[in-house]
């Protein structure tokens, strides 16, 4: 009896030793005179046990994790092929607790199906969004998209239907979809998930939005750390192109979309949306003063869409299941799922993705299981290396953005990070300046100079040397900074700074008091 034996090929599972546990895996399977296929998958998002091995039975898929080469014979010996009981079995993995408290629509075939294979795509629901909207009048797309409350998942959180309605209407000769995919935040990877384990649902969400907009041309912005996204975006584009997906007539319907894969440096300043266009048009990555907006003249001149890749990845199961079912998860302003990631120092890292609405607290101490090290939770960074440090004390804020703006704080990507009680925050305040001023593209002064200044004067804190006075100057340059730079990467590193010394004041002290004082 033949057999199928699912591996990650997802890169987070590669680099704990999927690879060689697939040959493994066939190693002893071939020695054992056994019918095993070994087939590669995208990560179910549960890093702490990646390679998660699964095996099909008749009662479902198996999984084990984490695996090792060594554990191998072992599992093989305990019935692996059968779904045998092994100490590294978790069961079914839908099952698992971690999965079974999400509510996964735009990830529901993340880690189930072959990422580069069609059939398997369209056998579990994928390509029904783009056969409803090959029919549909392209303004009916976007009023299907913009009833949803779908909004922009990369951090900004702008409408998305506004943004293609703006395109929609816009006068132009060509008009692209720019997906976003430069995923620079510390401590995120939904974008690499969804490239490396769904990819046909990003090209299905950009050739909806192509649709609703009449773009013909599509680029995905890809940046050169991930390697194993660009090689799978690419194969799967050249699938879908030859199946008829996407082309001179997707679907058949007449309408043209086709798209390709442009690679970045890897700039951070890059996940904004002009310096992307310039990078992308040959150009020096920096920031473009505003107006006009993209969606007006956006890349080549021409009205571009440019949305995050979760944004796009989102749009196949609004138009597949209608913009009501979509709504239905969320709360305020804050409609549909997020994909939270989850890392740091924390025991259970991985993918949740979820409806908006669950505290801080529940998704750090009952979802991500509290400290890998044990020691308590002393912060929580949420949205990225710009992103606010909240205290325990705000653990009963809200997942959405309303509620973590109003705590000085953004969702941004929807990375969490967590520190134990041995995090110096005033490193961390350190590291947001610096951050920023090895970043920075230099075209504004606030954010070039701003970060450099806020460096020294950190680390004129650190040595006793006038502190209240400089950490007055630090937050005098964080106003500064905040609202008079031209992008989001000067605007927002005051929010780690000053949360920082907001809720951590104590590690502001000079370090000789604090020495004196422990």
């Amino acid at each position: 009896m033949s057999v199928t034996i699912w591996v990650p090929a997802d890169s987070g599972a590669k680099a704990v030793g999927a690879d060689r546990v697939a040959r493994r895996i066939a190693e002893v399977a071939v020695a054992r005179g056994l019918d095993v296929t070994v087939r590669r998958n995208g990560s179910r998002g549960m890093m702490w046990l990646e390679p998660l091995v699964e095996v099909e039975t008749a009662e479902g898929r198996i999984g084990y994790g984490p695996v090792k080469p060594a554990d191998v014979e072992g599992l093989f010996d305990a019935g692996l092929p059968a779904g045998g009981a092994h100490a590294l079995c978790i069961g079914r993995p839908e099952g698992h607790p971690f999965l079974a408290r999400q509510s996964r629509l735009t990830f529901e075939r993340c880690g189930i199906i072959d990422p580069v294979d069609l059939d398997g795509y369209r056998a579990h629901g994928g390509l029904s969004g783009l056969e409803r909207a090959v029919a549909m009048p392209a303004a009916e797309i976007v009023r299907e998209v913009t009833e949803s409350g779908l909004r922009g998942r990369g951090g900004a959180g702008f409408p998305t239907g506004i943004k293609w309605k703006t395109v929609l209407d816009a006068e132009g000769p060509q008009k692209y979809i720019v997906c976003n995919a430069d995923e620079g935040d510390s401590g995120t990877f939904a974008d690499r998930m969804i490239m490396e384990g769904d990819p046909f649902v990003l090209i299905e969400g950009m050739a909806i939005a192509g649709l609703a907009t009449g773009a013909t041309k599509g680029y995905v912005y890809l940046r050169s750390e991930y390697p194993d996204a660009a090689r799978v975006m690419n194969r799967a584009i050249d699938a879908a192109r030859a199946a008829g997906v996407i082309g001179r007539s997707v679907l058949g319907s007449g309408h043209a979309f086709d798209m390709e894969i442009r690679i970045g440096a890897g700039a951070y300043v890059c996940g904004e949306e002009t310096s992307l266009l310039n990078s992308m048009e040959g150009k020096r990555a920096v920031v473009r003063a505003k107006p006009p907006l993209p969606a007006l003249k956006g890349f080549l001149g021409r009205p571009t869409v440019v949305n995050n890749v979760i944004s796009l990845a989102s749009v196949p199961v609004i138009m597949a299941k209608g913009a009501a079912h979509y709504r239905d998860f969320g709360m305020g302003r804050s409609r549909g799922t997020i994909p939270i990631q989850i890392a740091g120092n924390v025991r259970h890292g991985g993918l949740f993705e979820t409806a908006f609405g669950l505290t801080l607290g529940e998704i750090v101490e009952e979802i991500g299981g509290g400290t890998l090290t044990g020691r308590p939770v002393k912060a929580v960074q949420v949205g990225g290396p710009l992103g606010a440090y909240f205290p325990p004390s705000l653990f009963s804020t809200p997942f959405d953005y309303e509620s973590f703006a109003a705590k000085d704080g953004l969702v941004g990507h929807a990375g969490v990070v967590v520190f134990d009680d041995t995090a110096d925050m005033l490193e961390q305040a350190r590291f947001a300046f610096e951050f920023c001023a090895v970043e920075s593209c230099g075209k504004c002064t606030p954010c070039r100079i701003g970060a450099v200044r806020g460096t020294e004067t950190i680390d004129r804190i650190a040595r006793g040397i006038e502190p209240e006075k400089n950490r007055a100057v630090v937050a005098d340059l964080c106003q500064t900074m905040k609202f008079g730079s031209l992008c989001a990467l000067g605007g927002f590193t005051p929010y780690p700074v000053m949360s920082a010394m907001t809720h951590f004041a104590a590690d502001f002290a000079p370090r000789p008091v604090r020495e004196a004082a422990e």
